[in-house]
């Protein structure tokens, strides 16, 4: 199982001085935190991408192909590319431009982006992000598994024998999971490719990320790829840790209580009994986090926010250090405790080309608009039985 830190790149004051760090500092400080968790024995290391303030990440792939020189096994990610507002040719070619650079220790997640203001500053539509989520994602699929492509759709200009380049490194498009919190047709997406599905879970009760994981994993076998316990499932998690959970508590609660994502509104106590928020000591992380497989299952990747809400670099690298020695050795363990043999690992470039991975040479799209009815009928009346 994959282990890892998702950063969205917030640049907020920090409550406890009042001081907002520079943007460059802010940037700065994603570096030392990934070249960090490679330090301290984690997996994975994600970037947001946003193109709004308070966030600076609006180039992932520059920040990441600068990770990857300084880095021998950490894997480089995303958290969220744009499928909807980016042009699938320049996606295509960035991110096969990065396999090359970090030797394929690259994969990305696929997302709409939740700022609507985005969209226009694109030339889009927000009112069609689903369709460009359907529509570009088929493009990018079909530019990075075949040689010459032919397109024509309803999102952008045609595009005659085109040949995306460079290829991707070994003929092997980089691993994808699509991310959501709320829509359906995404993981209808996810399992219609046989790709991995994560549900960024922070926001939101268990029982909801259980409603998501299931119909990926019910669709991912309908499509043929596998049984359900066979799907790739990813998870997101938000974690405050010192030795004394009261410490905790007290430290992080002005960090809490004035985030602009969710400060202002419920108390930390009630959000962390309603989400997976945890804030506490290392050993009600460790069970906290384990308690995710009791409504998912067994799953291949979990991932931590822990560098945002105005949280200084130094208390970032604290957090670091703990996860990598007290918390993510028991997980590893206990994890792979009872954990069936059908269940597959995270796909990683390495065990894709090992297992000589070929994609198909082309694809139909997935979730018509009375299939994706049919899904988000199925989730809602999931819901009604909770």
């Amino acid at each position: 199982m994959q282990f890892g830190i998702f950063s969205v790149g917030d640049v907020t004051a920090d409550p406890t001085t009042g001081r907002t760090p520079t943007e460059h500092e802010r940037i700065k400080a994603m570096l030392a935190i990934a070249q960090k968790a490679e330090e301290v024995g984690l997996d994975v290391f994600a970037t947001g991408e946003h193109h709004n303030r308070p966030f600076v990440p609006s180039s992932p792939t520059t920040m990441l192909g600068y990770i990857a020189a300084r880095t021998e096994n950490l894997i480089l990610s995303t958290s969220t590319t744009l499928i909807t507002t980016n042009d699938p040719v320049k996606i295509a070619e960035d991110f096969a431009m990065l396999q090359h650079v970090a030797d394929g220790r690259v994969d990305l997640m696929m997302g709409r982006g939740n700022t609507g203001p985005v969209y226009p500053w694109f030339g889009k539509d927000i009112r069609d992000g689903i369709d460009l989520a359907i529509e570009n994602y088929a493009l990018l699929r079909r530019l990075w598994d075949e040689d010459v492509v032919n397109w024509e759709g309803k999102f952008r200009t045609p595009l005659q024998s085109f040949t995306s380049t460079p290829r991707p490194l070994d003929g092997v498009a980089p691993f994808v999971w699509h991310g959501s919190i709320r829509s359906p047709e995404i993981a209808e997406q996810a399992a219609f490719y046989g790709d991995g599905f994560f549900h960024n879970n922070i926001f939101w009760p268990m029982e909801h990320t259980k409603q998501m994981v299931n119909l990926y994993r019910r669709r991912f076998a309908h499509y043929g790829h596998g049984a359900p316990e066979q799907a790739i499932v990813g998870l997101g998690g938000q974690v405050f840790m010192r030795k004394n959970s009261q410490d905790a508590v007290r430290e992080f609660r002005p960090y809490f209580d004035n985030a602009p994502v969710y400060g202002h509104g419920p108390s930390l106590e009630e959000f962390t009994s309603q989400t997976p928020l945890t804030v506490g000591s290392p050993q009600q992380v460790i069970e906290r986090t384990l308690g995710f497989r009791d409504h998912v299952g067994d799953y291949q990747r979990q991932l931590f926010l822990m560098d945002h809400a105005g949280l200084p670099l130094k208390t970032v690298l604290e957090q670091l250090d703990i996860l990598g020695e007290e918390v993510v050795p028991v997980l590893r363990e206990e994890f792979a405790k009872n954990r069936p043999a059908n269940v597959p690992d995270a796909p990683t470039h390495a065990s894709r080309v090992a297992e000589g991975f070929v994609t198909p040479v082309s694809y139909t799209t997935p979730a018509t608009q009375d299939a994706t009815q049919e899904v988000t009928q199925e989730v809602t009346q999931e819901g009604s039985a909770a």
